[in-house]
């Protein structure tokens, strides 16, 4: 059985954590400011946090650390992501209801308010946004698909199917593929985000009956994504190295057990590996697809993220 908890799971590992940074308010972007924009008072950067057992969002205001009235949304918020101009913050809810649950919820970031609820299908648990800011995706577990979000109107598209579970979704940097780790069926689905249609399944390890965390990462470089879906039982303890160009995946990498997130550093050489069961976060070195020596961190380690 799909249970909500290996869901939450699955899109947390797959995030990271279940708050993003944003830039409130319009024409902010990641690129160095023109004088004549340096001259203009900085846009107030936001923390945005999604509380799953109040069915609410929190802003933080991160130059004062100070919490702003909770944004209501849909029942179970497990996910948010953040269009790259700042703008609006997508929150997917994962709990069913007729009126509020199974939906997205965009946030307008300068004014903190909540519009209307966009339908998906059942039981959201992940979301990524194209570079370009166009299209959000979002993958559903209850029917296996991925549903495309047009931004510029809050619209959703035809529901793309993919694998049984999908967890986790990242793009390419150049945006032209989105890949969808499908916990159920040990596959990732390529997407390809010109037509919306998806591509051949590729095959990351043996499928399983009760689920487990799905996470992916891709290189700066847009050439490989490492995907691993850590499994309780028989225990995973391999990441495998995609090579986009083809969609193929590589030989599988050996790492600890239960490795359960993934991070690269931004210079596209090192995948660093959490490992939840062994304590330990293996680095891997990029241009060989060779695991280094692991290393002792804390108890239970379930996420990570590299500083720029």
């Amino acid at each position: 059985m799909r249970t909500r908890v290996t869901r939450a799971l699955g899109a947390a590992a797959a995030a990271g954590a279940l708050a993003a940074l944003g830039l409130s308010g319009a024409g902010a972007t990641g690129a160095a400011a023109s004088p004549a924009a340096a001259a203009r008072p900085a846009h107030p950067v936001t923390a945005y946090v999604a509380n799953a057992g109040s069915d609410t969002v929190t802003p933080i205001r991160t130059a004062t650390n100070t919490a702003g009235k909770p944004i209501k949304v849909g029942i179970g918020p497990h996910a948010i992501a953040i269009t790259p101009n700042g703008k609006t913050a997508y929150v997917a809810n994962c709990c069913f209801d007729i009126t509020t649950g199974d939906t997205v919820t965009p946030i307008r970031t300068a004014t903190n308010t909540a519009g209307k609820p966009i339908k998906v299908g059942r039981f959201p648990g992940a979301i990524a946004i194209t570079p370009n800011g166009k299209t959000a995706y979002v993958a559903s577990d209850g029917p296996d698909t991925v549903t495309p979000i047009r931004t510029a109107t809050n619209t959703a598209g035809k529901a793309i199917k993919v694998g049984r579970g999908p967890a986790a979704i990242a793009i390419t940097p150049d945006g032209k593929t989105a890949y969808v780790a499908n916990i159920f069926s040990d596959t990732v689905t390529p997407i390809r985000t010109a037509t919306n249609t998806a591509g051949k399944p590729i095959r990351v390890g043996k499928p399983i009956k009760n689920g487990g965390i799905a996470c992916i990462a891709i290189t700066p470089n847009g050439k490989t994504a490492y995907v691993t879906i850590a499994t309780p039982g028989p225990v995973t303890r391999t990441v495998t190295p995609i090579r986009t160009a083809t969609n193929t995946a590589l030989k599988a990498i050996k790492v600890g057990s239960f490795p359960v997130a993934i991070a690269i550093t931004r210079n596209g050489k090192t995948a660093y590996v959490v490992n939840s069961n062994s304590g330990t976060v293996t680095p891997i070195r990029t241009a060989a697809n060779t695991a280094l020596k692991a290393i002792k961190v804390g108890s239970f380690p379930m996420a990570i993220a590299i500083t720029r």
